[in-house]
């Protein structure tokens, strides 16, 4: 992905740090409390250079904290900064999205911790109260300010 691209788009910015199937899940796994490397190794089966990589990429980025919980040996530990918790939604939309349209099996799925009943999501649009998707959207450019031009009823047949 290009430099250029992301110089404008949101989502093309957020792919450049999170992009990736293993940060997604390493985000998953850190959400659900684990914050040290062999924690993350032992439960994605990952391997340990590509961890080491994905780790300092989320740190770098301002997902996840590094902290020294031993001095010898030296150890660390990778939680949740607050960009890393605003992802939270992100991953229980992900959640929903593949369990409608990848379902199969005995699926993981995420409950209310009072109630335990299933999270059902929605996407509402704070401005309107709109659920997303019921209404007709249009996108900004960020450098121009201009509408990008609706999709060609020719182009999506």
């Amino acid at each position: 992905m290009k430099d250029d691209l992301a110089a404008h788009c949101p989502i093309a910015r957020s792919l450049l740090c999170v992009g990736d199937s293993w940060s997604i899940l390493i985000l998953r796994d850190a959400v659900l409390g684990l914050t040290r490397f062999d924690q993350f190794r032992k439960s994605l089966g990952i391997a340990p250079t590509m961890l080491t990589s994905r780790l300092a990429t989320l740190t770098e980025e301002g997902l996840l904290e590094k902290r020294r919980y031993m001095e010898r040996p030296p150890r660390d530990e990778y939680v949740l900064t607050p960009a890393g918790q605003d992802f939270l939604p992100v991953l229980i939309m992900l959640n929903a999205w593949g369990t409608k349209h990848r379902a199969g099996g005995d699926l993981t799925r995420y409950v209310d911790a009072e109630t335990g009943r299933s999270i059902v999501p929605i996407a509402v649009d704070l401005e309107t109260g709109a659920r997303i998707g019921t209404r007709p959207i249009r996108t900004i450019d960020g450098k121009s300010g201009v509408a990008f031009a609706p999709p060609r009823a020719d182009v999506l047949s």
